[in-house]
C-alpha cells in the first residue's frame, strides 16, 4: 500500500506541475489529528490531579497512537498527526506526511516536506503557518533553507520581526493560509480521516496520502475549466 500511495502521489504531482504550474513559491502548512480506531471515552477512572502521560492511556489497538491535545481547553485523544503543504495559488496540496503526535512533530514535518518538494533549492520561497510554528529554531531553519517565514506571531517572545509583518506578502499569506483548513475538512468528512480504520503510522500515512491525492483530483476539473 505504501508503494502504491507513493506512485500515485508522484504521478499526480507531475500532472499538477504540467497542467497548472502548481509550484511552491508561496506555501501554507497545517496539521490534522487522525484518531485511533479504538479510541473512545476513558473507563470510569478519576485522573484528576495526575500528570497527563501516555503510559496509563496507551492504546490497546494501535501502539503508535499518542495522547495529544491541539490547544488549551480541548480534550486529549489518542491520535496521529497528519501534515500538509499547500501551494496558495490554486489551494492544492503539494506534500503530505503523517507522524506520531508530539510537541515537535509539526515543525520537523514542515522542514522535511519543504526539503522533499524543493531539494537543494536556492530560490526564495515563503511559508505561511499558524502561531504553533512561531519558534526561533524553526524560523532559523527556514532561513537557512531560503524560506521566508510568514508565520502568525505569538503575543509575546515572537521569532517573527516587524520587518516581516510589515511586508504586503505577509498579510496575503496569513489570509490565504486558512484555505488549508478546507483540505482537512474534506479529508475528515469525505475522505474518512476523522477516525481511521487503519493501525500503525505506516498504514495510516499511506491512507492519508491517498486521501490528499483524492482531494486534489476532486478539485482538478473545476481548476482546468477556468
Amino acid at each position: 500500500m505504501k508503494s502504491v500511495a507513493k506512485t500515485i502521489w508522484i504521478s499526480l504531482q507531475w500532472v499538477l506541475s504540467r497542467k497548472l504550474g502548481a509550484g511552491c513559491r508561496c506555501a501554507d502548512i497545517s496539521v490534522i489529528e487522525v484518531y485511533d480506531p479504538g479510541f473512545s471515552r476513558n473507563p470510569e477512572v478519576n485522573f484528576k490531579g495526575e500528570k497527563r502521560l501516555n503510559a496509563p492511556h496507551a492504546s490497546v489497538t494501535d501502539p503508535d497512537a499518542r495522547l495529544y491535545k491541539k490547544s488549551p481547553g480541548t480534550g486529549a485523544a489518542l491520535c496521529c498527526m497528519g501534515h500538509a503543504l499547500m501551494e496558495n495559488r490554486h489551494g492544492l496540496v503539494v506534500q503530505g506526511d503523517l507522524t506520531q503526535a508530539d510537541g515537535h512533530a509539526e515543525r520537523k514535518a514542515a522542514l522535511d516536506m519543504l526539503h522533499r518538494h524543493s531539494p537543494g533549492s536556492t530560490r526564495q520561497l515563503t511559508l505561511g503557518a499558524d502561531v504553533g510554528y512561531d519558534a526561533s529554531e524553526f524560523v532559523a531553519d527556514l532561513r537557512q533553507a531560503y524560506v521566508t517565514a510568514y508565520v502568525a506571531r505569538k503575543a509575546r517572545h515572537s521569532a517573527i520581526g516587524g520587518r516581516t509583518t510589515r511586508h504586503k506578502g505577509y498579510v496575503l499569506s496569513q489570509k490565504h493560509r486558512k484555505r488549508i483548513e478546507e483540505v482537512f475538512g474534506w479529508a475528515k468528512t469525505v475522505g474518512g480521516m476523522s477516525q481511521t480504520v487503519y493501525r500503525g503510522v505506516e498504514r495510516v500515512r499511506s491512507r492519508f496520502i491517498l486521501t490528499l491525492a483524492a482531494g486534489n483530483l476532486a478539485r482538478l476539473p473545476r481548476l482546468l475549466a477556468v
